[in-house]
């Protein structure tokens, strides 16, 4: 496909047909390009996958929410080759597949429909200025990522991270603009995805230190599928562990019934021989016991 001719609207001859119809689709946008070097750092890497591990939206299933870890993000349709690309992103109510068919190769706003509700950039030396929009728009240059993630895509939630200095910012969009959110323990709460998130300690992929992680609204971190099985594991451990206290005690009951049972039975035996003694003498004596 010659991407040329959508660089600019085309005067309309015929009929109007959908965007879907006549602008380029994610197998002619994708995101890989040979000339880029990969994953800055192992970190861009794992810290996307524990965002995407952890988040949870109430009202949407599982396969009606999509998270995006550095792939193309594809924005303006009078201009298809301008995209941002970043770090994390969460769009719900679009299926899991595109087309409910196929792994995205990017993500395009003019086929999908929907734009992300939370955007995640983890800072670096190189894209700090941008990310925090400090940089201006160059004349004839894309709009900054701060411009196309506030005015163009109106994204509600941008959450940055600079892992060098375990800063966490936030930016609700307020109006036609970015506020800044205010922290409580190093957590933010969003209210219109009822979850939130916040900077957790621990350790992911076998690497101890500080990440960024959703929360439910109990103020309980959300478990990761594994974490989920270890704990189910643990907690079937600890009733299978109950169980047996359970069954060792009723058994030790039941040792001590009986024990008791035989005392039980032992004394009445030897009252019953003592009787029997007794009366036995008795008769020796010339008495006869069922007189007295």
């Amino acid at each position: 496909m010659d991407l040329a001719k959508f660089k600019y609207p085309v005067e309309q001859t015929d009929p109007p047909r959908s965007p879907r119809e006549t602008l380029p689709t994610m197998y002619d946008l994708p995101s890989e390009d040979p000339e880029e070097p990969g994953l800055p750092d192992e970190f861009h890497d794992l810290q996307p996958q524990l965002l995407s591990a952890t988040v949870r939206l109430t009202g949407y299933a599982p396969d009606q929410i999509f998270t995006g870890t550095d792939i193309n993000l594809y924005y303006d349709i009078r201009h298809p080759l301008w995209h941002k690309r970043p770090d994390w992103f969460l769009v719900a109510g679009v299926p899991r597949l595109y087309d409910e068919t196929d792994l995205r190769l990017s993500y395009v706003i003019w086929q999908e429909g929907i734009s992300p509700v939370v955007v995640v950039e983890l800072l670096s030396p190189g894209t700090e200025d941008e990310d925090l929009g400090r940089t201006e728009r160059e004349p004839g240059k894309p709009p900054t990522k701060w411009e196309v993630y506030e005015q163009i895509l109106r994204i509600p939630y941008y959450v940055l991270f600079n892992r060098y200095t375990n800063e966490l910012k936030a930016f609700a969009l307020n109006g036609r603009h970015y506020q800044e959110m205010e922290l409580s323990d190093s957590k933010v709460w969003m209210p219109d995805l009822n979850c939130g998130l916040g900077l957790w300690q621990g350790t992911f992929q076998g690497i101890t230190r500080l990440w960024l992680r959703w929360y439910d609204v109990d103020g309980n971190w959300i478990a990761t599928e594994a974490e989920a099985a270890q704990q189910e594991a643990l907690a079937a451990r600890k009733q299978a562990a109950a169980e047996r206290q359970r069954a060792e005690a009723e058994r030790q009951r039941a040792e001590a019934e009986r024990q008791r049972a035989e005392a039980e039975r032992q004394r009445a035996e030897q009252a019953a021989t003592e009787l029997a003694a007794l009366r036995q003498r008795l008769r020796d004596r010339g008495i006869d016991p069922s007189e007295l």
